[in-house]
């Protein structure tokens, strides 16, 4: 390549490479994520956060009175993993828009189901069947200014938290109770009262799948069967567990009821492989 060529392509090179370049600046209202676990729910919440920059906020450039967006940009968004209580009123689980209503001293608070709009829905978009929750909660005055929007979740405890909202000198405190103590409670009932059926059928699975204790195998589906009632796919494991302790006939009369309830049930798989176990089982008698 020529020197004059190479200076030719350098040149090109150079103009594609600016031409799809492109400036990168902080945005002017940074998104904010809060991930906190509350009682044993979760409550996360996504937001942007404008900051004052000198500007009177509320009752200004927030005026008192109108719906806010809480925050920048789009909604701002709260997650509940299971269902709580904001403010004494029930909320299911679930994510929702957090819309507000500043005033000097109360705000009200609404959680939105539809979460889409860009900012807040408007008045001719606005729909009160969308609305799952509606409260007012008192403003407070902080000491000292908070130069940008600060959404926080505090004052936790086993049963609830607050989630707080911050800027110039005005917090909102929402009050959110979960429902720690039926959970535990049903925990423990539920671990005191021993082992599901279920648990008894991974066991005996795992035991006969291993070529463990047999004989233990067959206890765990037995009391499997009692708990849950008979499954075609339990009576399915117990009769193979019967096969390998040498149970031919045994085994061969639980296959046939596995593929009884397989067929009322619509079930094509568990039938043709009983057929083909009990073929076998068969030749060992």
């Amino acid at each position: 390549m020529t020197k004059s060529n190479y200076l030719t392509a350098l040149a090109l090179l150079f103009t594609l490479t600016t031409g799809f370049a492109q400036i990168t600046t902080p945005a002017p209202s940074p998104t904010g994520k809060i991930s906190q676990a509350v009682g044993l729910i979760n409550v996360d919440v996504e937001y942007s956060r404008p900051s004052m920059k000198g500007r009177k906020i509320f009752g200004s450039l927030v005026p008192y009175g109108e719906m806010w967006r809480t925050g920048a940009n789009a909604s701002t968004k709260v997650t509940f993993s299971d269902a709580v209580q904001a403010n004494n009123v029930s909320l299911d689980k679930g994510t929702y828009a957090l819309y507000t209503i500043p005033g000097e001293a109360e705000w009200t608070i609404i959680f939105y189901t539809n979460t889409s709009y860009w900012g807040t829905p408007g008045p001719k978009d606005f729909k009160e069947e969308e609305v799952a929750a509606r409260f007012k909660v008192p403003a407070q005055t902080l000491s000292a200014p908070v130069e940008t929007f600060t959404m926080n979740i505090g004052n936790l405890h086993n049963s609830g938290a607050s989630l707080e909202l911050m800027w110039e000198n005005t917090m909102v405190s929402i009050p959110v109770v979960v429902d720690t103590d039926a959970k535990v409670t049903a925990s423990i009932e539920s671990t005191m009262a021993g082992p599901k059926g279920r648990d008894y059928y991974v066991a005996a699975r795992y035991y006969q799948e291993q070529k463990k204790d047999m004989k233990k195998a067959l206890d765990w589906v037995n009391k499997s069967l009692e708990l849950d009632g008979e499954k075609f796919w339990v009576l399915r494991l117990k009769a193979n567990i019967q096969a390998d302790l040498g149970m031919y006939k045994d085994a061969i009369t639980t296959a046939n009821k596995s593929t009884e309830l397989a067929k009322a049930d619509g079930n094509t798989d568990y039938p043709r492989m009983n057929a083909e176990s009990i073929a076998e089982w068969k030749k060992k008698m």
